[in-house]
């Protein structure tokens, strides 16, 4: 894979923000000069950056063979929501990267059947989020995804203090914000119920009640929710072995190195 690390000015947050963008290698995929590319966003996790994915994980090596864009943006803590604190993480992720990119990489397919989106703990978050409230996505994966703030206060944990939670979901305890993870599922309710999800998390995670609550919400709702538990906490050595049953989970012609048996 060619490994392409940008920085471009975003308009909708008045900064400049970096990405790192995976696309496929000729010689390597069966159709290096395809003109409708499936692409996957990959998005981090709290104390993460568009670098974490390609430091700590197996994916380059994964999608090697794979003809498959991998983008990672950068959100820095700001949870892929337009934070009270006036950035709108959100607005750039969701709406204005797509435009970038397909001025970037025209190859790059604007179908929502070929583009998937898969984060965790805060990427989670954030995949789930903007699968619910665009319809940009046809599949969201979340790994140890932070769904629910159910019967769990963030403030306890060591996750930062409550100015921090406040400017970045407003009254997050009160679950007066319409950002609060709690309200995906309310999102959820009036959401395109097309969106194929993917849920996984381990059993000695500290959000592994946040994940069983959210799972079986969604799947009350109708959704087509594959839910996963496993032993495992929340660490890159489970994420990492989940990363390959995503991407084998995807509608995508996933060409992983062949194994001796």
């Amino acid at each position: 894979m060619a490994l392409m690390s940008i920085t471009y000015y975003s308009q909708v947050m008045d900064l400049d923000l970096s990405v790192q963008v995976l696309y496929p290698d000729k010689g390597r995929v069966e159709n290096p000069d395809d003109t409708d590319i499936p692409v996957l966003y990959l998005l981090h996790g709290m104390g993460g950056r568009d670098t974490t994915w390609l430091r700590l994980s197996s994916l380059e090596r994964l999608v090697r063979k794979t003809n498959l864009i991998v983008v990672m943006p950068d959100t820095h803590n700001g949870w892929y929501v337009n934070t009270q604190y006036g950035y709108p993480y959100f607005d750039a992720l969701a709406i204005e990267l797509p435009a970038v990119l397909q001025r970037f990489f025209p190859h790059m397919t604007d179908k929502r059947e070929k583009t998937f989106i898969t984060g965790l703990s805060m990427g989670g978050y954030g995949a789930l989020r903007l699968a619910l409230e665009t319809s940009r996505f046809s599949y969201a994966a979340s790994l140890s995804g932070a769904l629910s703030f159910k019967d769990f206060d963030p403030r306890t944990e060591s996750l930062g203090n409550t100015a921090y939670w406040t400017g970045t979901f407003g009254k997050i305890i009160d679950w007066e914000s319409p950002d609060n993870p709690h309200s995906l599922i309310n999102l959820a309710k009036t959401a395109d119920k097309d969106t194929k999800m993917y849920i996984w998390c381990g059993e000695q995670d500290f959000l592994i009640g946040a994940n069983d609550f959210a799972a079986q919400s969604f799947k009350d709702l109708g959704y087509d929710v594959d839910y996963q538990t496993a032993p495992g906490k929340h660490e890159w050595y489970y994420w990492d072995k989940q990363l390959e049953v995503v991407l084998s989970w995807l509608p995508i012609d996933f060409q992983l190195e062949e194994r001796l048996s």
